[in-house]
C-alpha cells in the first residue's frame, strides 16, 4: 500500500462566483439591449404609405350637376369667393381702360404723340384683360358684374383726369403697380384651389408688369 494520500477531487465546471459573474453580466446585456431598443425612434412611414390617390367620391359627384359646365366639387367652398375677387379685378381692368382711353385723347406735350399712341395700347390690353376675366367669372357660373355706378367702388385702381403728360404717366404707374400686387396677391390666395383662375391672372399680371416698366422708363426720361 502507497503511502501517497488520494488528491482531493477536482470539480471541472464553473465555480459558483464565475456563474454569478456570468448571470449578472448576462441580465446587465438583457437590460441594455432592452434600452438601446426603447430609445430607438419609430421607422419612417414608407413611400407606400404615402400614395398620391384620387378622390373617388368627388369624381362620382362630378357625374351629377351638369348645370354647372366646368365647375366640379374639386373647387369646394372657394367658388363664390374667387368670382367675388374676379368681379373686383374686372372692374379694375374696366377703370383702367377708360383712364387710358381718356389720356390717350387728352396728352399733350413734346412727347405726347408716341406716348398717347402707347396710352391707347395699353387701353385695348386692358379691355381684353376685363372681357377674359369676365368669360372666366361665367365659367365659375357666376355674373360678371358691367354696373357702371359701383365701378370706381369696387376697382383697386383709380380712375384720372390729369391735364399734363407727367401726371398722366404718374398715374397710370400707380395704377399698374396696385393692379400688380392685386394680382399677387390673388395668386398666393388661389394657389391649387382654381389652377385655370390662377394660371389667368398670371397672363395678365405679366402685362401689368410690362406696362409699369415702360411708364417708369417714361417717367425717368
Amino acid at each position: 500500500m502507497s503511502g501517497q494520500l488520494p488528491e482531493p477531487h477536482r470539480n471541472s465546471g464553473p465555480s459558483n462566483n464565475a456563474v454569478h459573474a456570468r448571470a449578472i453580466t448576462q441580465d446587465e446585456a438583457t437590460a441594455a439591449t432592452k434600452g438601446s431598443l426603447e430609445k430607438e425612434p419609430a421607422p419612417a412611414k414608407s413611400k407606400a404609405a404615402q400614395r398620391l390617390v384620387l378622390n373617388l367620391k368627388a369624381i362620382e359627384e362630378a357625374k351629377r350637376g351638369l348645370d354647372q359646365g366646368a365647375v366640379t366639387p374639386h373647387y369646394g367652398p372657394w367658388r363664390n369667393d374667387i368670382i367675388e375677387l374676379l368681379n373686383d379685378s374686372l372692374a379694375t381692368e374696366l377703370i383702367c381702360s377708360l383712364r387710358y382711353r381718356r389720356h390717350h385723347f387728352t396728352a399733350e406735350g413734346l412727347s405726347s404723340p408716341k406716348i398717347a399712341e402707347e396710352f391707347l395700347v395699353h387701353a385695348n390690353e386692358e379691355m381684353a384683360h376685363a372681357d377674359m376675366i369676365a368669360k372666366r367669372i361665367v365659367e365659375l357660373g357666376g355674373m360678371p358684374d358691367f354696373a357702371p355706378d359701383s365701378l370706381t367702388r369696387r376697382s383697386h385702381a383709380g380712375y384720372d383726369e390729369s391735364k399734363d403728360l407727367k401726371s398722366m404717366i404718374t398715374a397710370n404707374l400707380i395704377a399698374e403697380r396696385v393692379a400688380i400686387e392685386s394680382y399677387s396677391q390673388m395668386i398666393a390666395l388661389i394657389g391649387d384651389k382654381d389652377s385655370t383662375t390662377r394660371r389667368l391672372i398670371e397672363e395678365i399680371l405679366a402685362v401689368e408688369q410690362s406696362h409699369a416698366e415702360e411708364l417708369r422708363d417714361w417717367l425717368a426720361n
